[in-house]
């Protein structure tokens, strides 16, 4: 009989075999990430609520509807991270790391909280990649943060990922454009809710989703045509690195994204299979957010990656008929089979000293006859069995069976590594 207890309505679990894939694809990116200079965090899993209402925003939805917010028993405010940036910027200025070598380049992973409708790809506890670069204004820096990720994809095998490009100015260009923004929304037909935004962050009515506001946006002003001299500049030259490196993007000059503290570079990866919900992740600049959260001036850049939303498009893709080739490094590659008091204790040591060189190994347990022991070889998913029994032990051999073929040969215990080493690299 099972619990009955659940796990909470719209929280993304894992289990194996999935989990499994996850935490190979998680580890691929850790891989990207060290090849690149970039450090690991390990950060708070809550924070002081005004550092998401200071550096998220106010007018955002992510602050004004779906932070998971609380008070402790001392009386402080603490919420649950919706996002990741703002929390490494914290801890990147609490540490001084800024003090020393710029760009501070830092990547995290994690469980990510939003207090919203639960749906396909949308989770209230999901699990993101996050990747910053911090105190280094340089479109060098935009394109390396971009070319992680986009390899990354490209490693799990995704092919159909679309890179979404924008700029969204600087404070000398932005105001006006504003303005100009202002003026033309005040002129559309929308809600109470939507009003009030656009007197408090206009951009952020061009990121709305519903058909009866994006119909009223085609004619609305953009960004990318009012630019400043230096802005324009700097996206051109982002633009030129990434075709330096082969990565092809998508002009998006209605691209704004959710989060209030962008600025400049701005990207989106999109995957068309995923439907509604086919944003899988992306990022941009973010220059002013340290002084909005009390720190010194200090540009940066960065991105969070969905784990939950990539796993999804490595799904439709393959279904699609797709070459994702990505797997997961098996849980065991060995598995030991021991028939008899000797046998179990010497199989034991032989497991652990195949863990040692490097093999996946796991054994039998509870004193099981051959046949339950093999189903339990089978089940596993192990390339090999050892099998071993009294005689075996006498004969200083055990029988290495290939599961998949079915062929079994004795080898000497001695040689057992180093021949299922040699097996399995093949």
């Amino acid at each position: 009989m099972s619990s009955s207890f659940r796990a909470p309505k719209g929280v993304s679990e894992y289990v194996p075999p999935r989990a499994d894939l996850l935490y190979a694809v998680r580890e691929a990116f850790a891989e990207r990430a060290r090849l690149a200079g970039y450090g690991y965090l390990e950060l708070a899993v809550f924070e002081d609520t005004n550092l998401f209402r200071r550096g998220v925003g106010e007018s955002t939805d992510v602050v004004s509807k779906e932070m998971y917010t609380f008070e402790d028993r001392g009386g402080r405010s603490l919420t649950l991270r919706p996002e990741f940036t703002a929390s490494v910027l914290r801890a990147v200025l609490e540490n001084n790391l800024h003090r020393g070598a710029l760009p501070v380049k830092v990547w995290t992973t994690g469980p990510a909280f939003r207090a919203e409708r639960p749906q396909q790809g949308r989770y209230r506890q999901f699990y993101q990649l996050d990747l910053e670069a911090i105190g280094s204004e340089d479109p060098r820096v935009d394109a390396e943060t971009i070319a992680i990720a986009w390899h990354w994809y490209r490693s799990l095998g995704l092919t159909r990922v679309r890179l979404l490009l924008n700029s969204l100015g600087c404070k000398e260009c932005r105001p006006a454009y504003r303005a100009l923004l202002q003026d033309f929304l005040r002129g559309l037909d929308l809600d109470e809710d939507t009003r009030a935004r656009v007197e408090i962050n206009p951009l952020r009515v061009l990121d709305d989703k519903r058909p009866q506001v994006r119909a009223q946006l085609a004619g609305a002003p953009l960004m990318a045509d009012h630019l400043c001299p230096a802005c324009k500049a700097y996206h051109d030259r982002v633009r030129e690195l990434l075709a330096d490196l082969g990565i092809e993007w998508e002009d998006t000059p209605t691209l704004v994204r959710g989060l209030d503290y962008y600025t400049r570079t701005t990207y989106e990866f999109d995957h068309p299979l995923l439907g509604a919900q086919s944003g899988i992740g992306g990022g941009g600049r973010y220059d002013g957010l340290s002084e909005d959260i009390g720190g010194p001036p200090l540009p940066g850049i960065g991105f969070g990656l969905g784990l939950d939303r990539t796993l999804l498009a490595m799904d439709a893709e393959s279904q699609e008929g797709g070459d994702v080739s990505f797997e997961a490094r098996p849980r065991c590659e060995a598995f030991g089979v021991a028939l008899g008091d000797a046998a179990e204790r010497r199989m034991f040591a032989l497991v652990d000293e195949l863990r040692r060189a490097g093999i996946a190994a796991d054994m039998a347990f509870g004193g099981k006859r051959l046949k339950g022991a093999m189903k339990d070889a089978d089940r596993s998913g192990a390339r090999y069995a050892v099998i071993l029994g009294e005689r075996d032990i006498a004969d200083g051999v055990a029988q290495v069976k290939d599961l998949a073929e079915g062929e079994q040969t004795a080898v000497p215990l001695t040689g057992i590594v180093t021949t299922l080493k040699e097996r399995l690299s093949k």
